[in-house]
């Protein structure tokens, strides 16, 4: 295992596929404290369909990556109303779009695949180089979020109250989140990067004591996860992304038995 894992020939893509890892999850973990883990499946297949026609127009995957994230934010915001009727219309959306102009694109077949079933192998460095600098500023950004972002959960009527301008940690949040799910979509595929967002904060919800052993259980999972079926779709030659669904669910299952 740890010889595939250090072979050089897939050191950029194990690096792109560590960083979707263990930043996925940790935002997770803020998405399922506010109720919106759902928001992530829409926000993933807009940023994709985004990061599709940024690809048939030869953008640069930042420039994509970055428009996705501020359209899909855009239209989150415009459904807010409608509770996760929204998020399922973001869906619908993207899917369409995304299949649309993979059928009417040269290049369209083979990248709708890509985000299908996850292409990890040729992730590239241009997808490293834009995964490490979104995960730079939502590192940096982390510390500041995750004290506002929990007293707006636990407290709502403090930001009310105080006049504070919640709309600047709420917005930035959802960019980060919507940019990441773009950068990350393209490697890992759809429902790759879905289930990092989902299983393993699922998983620390259920177990952890506090809310910074959650944290650490949600990116640990997310990166052994990672590492596992690394391995087992390169021996195996297997599509990427179902292969992490399918380790991420067998690792979540003992929360199964875990009675909250």
């Amino acid at each position: 295992m740890m010889a595939l894992l250090l072979d050089p020939l897939f050191r950029v893509p194990l690096l792109v596929g560590l960083l979707a890892a263990a930043l996925l999850p940790l935002l997770g973990c803020y998405l399922r404290l506010r109720g919106e883990w759902l928001a992530a499946l829409g926000l993933a297949h807009v940023a994709a369909a985004c990061h599709l026609t940024g690809a048939a127009l030869h953008l640069p995957l930042l420039v994509s990556g970055a428009a996705g994230a501020a359209i899909a934010v855009g239209l989150k915001q415009l459904l807010k109303r409608e509770g996760t009727g929204g998020y399922a219309l973001m869906m619908l959306a993207g899917w369409a779009t995304l299949f649309l102009v993979a059928a009417n694109t040269a290049v369209g077949e083979s990248l709708s695949h890509a985000l299908a079933d996850g292409q990890l192998y040729f992730a590239n460095r241009d997808q490293l180089v834009a995964l490490a600098v979104g995960g730079g500023f939502t590192l940096a950004l982390t510390p500041w979020w995750n004290r506002r972002l929990l007293r707006a959960r636990f407290f709502p009527a403090h930001e009310a109250a105080n006049r504070l301008s919640a709309w600047r940690w709420h917005l930035s949040f959802d960019l980060a989140v919507a940019l990441l799910l773009a950068l990350a979509t393209g490697a890992i595929g759809l429902m790759g990067a879905f289930a990092l967002v989902f299983l393993p904060p699922w998983l620390a919800f259920r177990i952890a004591p506090h809310w910074k052993a959650g944290l650490l259980i949600a990116v640990a999972t997310g990166i052994a996860g990672y590492a596992v079926a690394f391995v087992l779709a390169l021996q195996y030659d297997q599509p990427f992304g179902p292969v992490l669904v399918g380790v991420l669910l067998v690792l979540v299952a003992p929360g199964l038995l875990r009675v909250r």
